[in-house]
């Protein structure tokens, strides 16, 4: 579901991780990051206790997003997304059900986290992914070294990866921490997804923000986050909805991918 949200190489690229990935660059050109990028991360010192603990016992909430999943246009599936907060980490699952090029095909996934006290980030621990259908894997990654590295076991075969700089994460982790950026007032950064058989390294710029008729809700203010890099996808958080991620939209050159927000709760403050 969204946030797991986002797919794979399409917007099912992101969200699903369903297309084949197309980056095997080498670690440093993988690792290439702005100035103001570095910068920023030297400064932003925005705590990691976004959700706190009160007299003494640790809060648990829980955030459920739901979303339709469009290929050019034609509805092709739903997705549903689940994060369960407990102080400084979280479980997140997510389920995809989506016809691709005319075969049945379902997502499942699920992704532990923890915010990182020596890179005040939040950083994904293991994820374990399961597709069925169209590309089926059964995909486990565990990560080490603050998500510097990790390891991959596709079908059994198992592979590593390393960064130098940028943590390697799920995309579930990914959409986390670039809310939690936007929350510290980041207009650009870089972050790396750990894909099936590589890393793909990604640059984000914050634009400024546009109103949008989004329903059930309305009109409400979005603020897109354009990707470039292995893929070129915008992300529209809402920072009335608690800056959740509300859409994505996936600009291949043939194929155009859409996630929609259609459903949202949360029992987090």
């Amino acid at each position: 579901m969204a946030l797991s949200w986002l797919a794979t190489a399409a917007i099912i690229g992101l969200v699903l991780g369903f297309m084949p990935n197309t980056v095997k660059a080498s670690d440093n050109e993988a690792l290439t990051v702005s100035a103001e990028h570095v910068a920023n991360q030297e400064t932003s010192q925005v705590t990691g206790q976004v959700y706190s603990q009160v007299s003494g016992k640790t809060k648990l909430c829980n955030r459920v997003s739901e979303y339709d999943i469009y290929l050019s246009g034609i509805h092709t599936g739903t997705m549903k997304r689940t994060e369960s907060w407990q102080g400084q980490s979280a479980v997140v699952t997510s389920t995809s059900k989506a016809s691709i090029l005319g075969i049945g095909t379902q997502y499942d996934q699920r992704a532990e986290l923890s915010w990182s006290n020596t890179r005040d980030e939040w950083i994904t621990d293991n994820f374990h992914q399961l597709v069925t259908g169209f590309r089926a894997r059964d995909m486990k990654v565990s990560f080490s070294q603050n998500g510097l590295e990790s390891e991959v076991d596709i079908d059994g075969e198992k592979d590593r990866y390393t960064s130098t700089e940028i943590p390697l994460r799920d995309v579930d982790t990914l959409a986390i921490q670039m809310r939690q950026l936007l929350l510290q007032g980041r207009t650009q950064f870089a972050l790396i997804r750990q894909a099936s058989d590589a890393i793909e390294p990604y640059q984000l710029y914050v634009k400024e923000a546009v109103k949008s008729e989004v329903a059930p809700w309305g009109e409400i203010t979005l603020i897109p986050v354009e990707q470039a890099g292995a893929e070129e996808v915008t992300y529209y958080f809402a920072p009335e909805m608690d800056y959740q991620l509300v859409k994505a939209r996936y600009h291949g050159i043939i194929l155009k991918g859409l996630i929609e927000l259609n459903d949202y709760s949360s029992t987090c403050e």
